[in-house]
């Protein structure tokens, strides 16, 4: 099968489509054939060293690239109960130092990775699912919020900012998202109350619609300090990139650090999720994509297709 690895650290030139073994589930793993596999941000880390440097991920002669997938269940091991051969499922390859990861054709992830999807849910744009919604559903969860309270999402226009956005306003909380001047209409059908255009005073901007200032904030863009000032005393701050600033004022801080969930995955994906795929590419032009990423400037999802 093909795969994208690396084998050393660089530019987009090191990333290698390698022919390697279909791989077999062992005990309570399930294989997928893959549809569809996200480029993150984080693989433009893995491939750059960036990872290892900051003693995330140890070295390895062959490191796989991707964590999110989707596809159909191609073979069950021993002691699977959840799935079947043939179901519709999206999946998180949350394991760093794998050979083979999500930007595969075929793909093989603990049975509790994996999430199944409905059937009016495209299987390509599901790719976009995992990764970044699991994120945004943690943080949601590390922040505590209730129905009513108010919420500070930065980075609103992005993956795990837009689905922070989506998942908060179908919780009842009021939402402020911070992005460029030039999405607010996005980041208003997402489902954003109050929007401010990043460039702002933040706290100021913020405090002009939310008096005393919002209950929790979402860093998704990592502002830090800035958008910690924005948060009441005795609130909440969740960081998604690390990092988290010191807790001034009381407020409770923390870092998400994504972990798979398959039955919480199930969950998302019955949801009703807006899923955006910026474009779709063949496995073999992964490092268009991470240059494509590298830019910036995309509203969605770069979505590498294995066939």
């Amino acid at each position: 099968m093909k795969s994208v690895i690396i084998r050393g650290f660089g530019g987009p030139g090191v990333l290698e489509l390698a022919d390697l073994p279909i791989p077999e589930p062992g005990p309570g793993q399930v294989r997928i054939e893959v549809a569809a596999a996200a480029v993150n941000p984080v693989d433009l880390q893995t491939r750059s060293g960036d990872l290892t440097a900051n003693g995330l991920l140890p070295a390895r002669d062959v490191i796989g690239l991707g964590w999110d997938l989707s596809g159909v269940v191609d073979a069950v091991g021993a002691d699977v109960t959840r799935f079947a051969v043939g179901d519709r499922v999206a999946g998180l390859s949350d394991r760093l130092a794998l050979p083979s990861k999500a930007q595969a054709e075929y793909a093989v992830l603990d049975e509790e990775a994996v999430g199944r999807l409905p059937d009016d849910v495209d299987l390509v744009a599901a790719a976009t699912l995992p990764l970044n919604s699991l994120t945004a559903a943690q943080a949601l969860d590390l922040a505590g919020l209730r129905p009513g309270q108010t919420v500070l999402v930065t980075g609103a226009a992005g993956a795990v900012g837009g689905y922070a956005v989506q998942l908060a306003s179908a919780a009842g909380v009021r939402v402020v998202g911070v992005a460029g001047g030039a999405d607010e209409d996005l980041v208003r059908s997402l489902g954003a109350d109050h929007f401010v255009a990043r460039g702002q005073d933040l706290p100021a901007a913020v405090r002009a619609v939310v008096r005393g200032g919002v209950d929790a904030v979402i860093d998704a863009a990592g502002l830090g300090v800035v958008a910690l000032d924005a948060v009441r005393g005795g609130g909440a701050f969740v960081s998604v990139l690390g990092g988290a600033p010191v807790p001034l004022r009381g407020v409770r801080v923390a870092n998400v650090w994504i972990r798979a969930d398959g039955p919480r995955l199930t969950s998302l994906a019955q949801a009703g999720l807006r899923l955006r795929v910026a474009a779709t590419l063949p496995l073999d032009r992964v490092a268009e994509a991470h240059e494509r990423l590298a830019e910036g400037g995309l509203r969605g999802r770069l979505v590498l297709l294995p066939r």
